[in-house]
């Protein structure tokens, strides 16, 4: 029984004590230990000065009095000396003549000061202070002069006042010193807490948009802290996460539906031959459809394929200098053929020697897309002009067509994957190329623009390279 009631007063060996979080945090602590460092300097600061500043003053006194003295002739010195004395309630003041033996003439300083230099500055020294209360030993400032007579002139203060004072002082910033660690304790308490609140919001929001709410944004009070720009970084990221989720959700459908569409003429047209061919000749021509379905399909992926590479393999290595003159004219070159066959008139302008830093095969490949698109959108006895002009601080390819242009509500759209408008549905594509364009000129950080009017001008501007 008595073993139980040990054992039930048994004390562990060591308890633990959590801290609240606000504590434990790195804002709370350096703001802490911040503030207690200051004060604790600023006090010794203001103690060291206030001791100097009290000792200079005493000294240029005492050195002012000794000079004053030192002129008078031998009578008045002692008066002097007297006077000084006299007018002393706090029992602070000593002085002193002593003869060329060093016998005390005048004076309630017992003797010469040990090793008390002549003719230095003040300086401190032992000394035996004489009165009716009788001798006492103290620690003075003093200063000697010898005079012309050959006697000593000493007068002296004592510090014991001074000691005091700066006691004082010391005393009242010691007394202080904790109100001020305790105010800069409550000072990083509260920064703390502020901090943590806001790192809670953080937290909850983040975990609702892992959750998969991307609409989520953190909050920002509008000033220039530190988790305001930290806030704003991430908003802009996260509105960035969201339209490229947007895209990847709508491209798989529309993926499926432009893949569907010639992979099912493909079947339909094997099923149809297969059941209807009577001849190798009708056999092959079916053939034939089905490999141009498929390439149809095969044409797509290797786009799609191309504009994930450009998008998610940077290649700024491959990066050169790429004369825009001589990119336009072969491209001019390269598509004057098809303007003939398809009776477009295809002017080039490239008169104006200008280079840029980028790909030159990418570069090629998105102006070619313009050129392509222009001819394809532009009726027989129309016109397609190829143009490299100058801009203010970038210069611009542009490629405008008399067909029927762009709607203003399809500006934005025409550039995202697979977008056809109705203009273009009869037309053979894959919704492909503006997209891929698209890409190539946000790589090289330039600036693509579609407009709208007597037909459809597209500009790809590029920014002149800084010498």
């Amino acid at each position: 029984m008595k073993c139980r009631r040990y054992a039930m007063l048994a004390v562990p060996d060591s308890i633990s004590v959590q801290l609240p979080d606000s504590v434990r945090t790195t804002t709370f602590r350096w703001t802490a230990g911040a503030f207690a460092v200051c004060i604790v300097l600023f006090s010794a600061f203001v103690y060291w000065e206030a001791a100097d500043y009290m000792l200079a003053k005493t000294d240029a006194a005492l050195t002012e009095q000794s000079l004053a003295i030192a002129g008078d002739s031998p009578d008045r010195q002692l008066n002097a000396i007297d006077d000084r004395l006299s007018q002393d309630p706090r029992r602070v003041k000593l002085a002193g003549l002593f003869g060329p033996d060093g016998h005390r003439i005048a004076g309630n300083l017992e003797g010469l000061p040990h090793g008390l230099k002549l003719d230095a500055p003040v300086q401190n020294a032992p000394a035996i202070r004489i009165d009716p209360k009788g001798p006492e030993e103290m620690t003075v400032r003093a200063i000697a002069r010898k005079l012309p007579n050959g006697n000593v002139l000493v007068i002296a203060g004592n510090i014991d006042e001074l000691k005091q004072l700066a006691e004082v002082i010391a005393r009242a910033l010691l007394m202080g010193l904790p109100v001020a660690l305790g105010l800069g304790l409550v000072v990083g308490m509260v920064l703390s807490v502020r901090a943590q609140k806001r790192v809670a919001e953080f937290n909850t929001l983040v975990h609702r948009i892992v959750a998969g709410d991307l609409r989520q944004r953190l909050p920002t009070e509008g000033l220039d802290y530190p988790f305001d720009k930290l806030a704003e970084t991430a908003n802009r990221m996260l509105e960035e996460i969201e339209t490229l989720v947007q895209e990847m959700a709508g491209v798989g459908n529309e993926i499926a539906h432009d893949l569907r569409t010639p992979l099912t003429r493909v079947r339909l047209a094997l099923e149809r031959g297969r059941a209807n061919a009577g001849t190798l000749e009708e056999l092959q021509a079916v053939a034939d459809r089905a490999i141009g379905g498929v390439d149809q399909s095969l044409t797509i992926i290797t786009k799609l394929l191309r504009i994930a590479e450009i998008e998610y393999d940077s290649r700024l290595s491959g990066f050169d200098n790429v004369a825009l003159a001589d990119l336009v004219r072969e491209v001019g070159d390269l598509y004057e053929p098809i303007a003939e066959d398809r009776h477009v008139t295809l002017r080039v302008a490239s008169e104006d020697d200008a280079t840029v830093r980028g790909d030159r095969y990418l570069l090629l490949e998105a102006v070619a897309n313009l050129v392509d698109n222009a001819l394809k959108f532009t009726p027989a006895g129309g016109h397609v002009e190829l143009a490299l002009v100058r801009g203010k601080n970038e210069n611009i390819i542009r490629v405008s067509d008399s067909g029927p242009g762009i709607r203003e509500n399809e500006q934005e759209a025409v550039t995202r994957r697979f977008y056809r408008s109705d203009k273009s549905r009869t037309t053979f594509g894959s919704g492909l190329g503006l997209s891929l364009v698209s890409a190539i000129v946000k790589l090289h950080g330039f600036r693509l623009t579609l407009t709208s009017g007597p037909g459809c001008v597209a500009e790809i501007a590029c920014a002149v390279p800084s010498v």
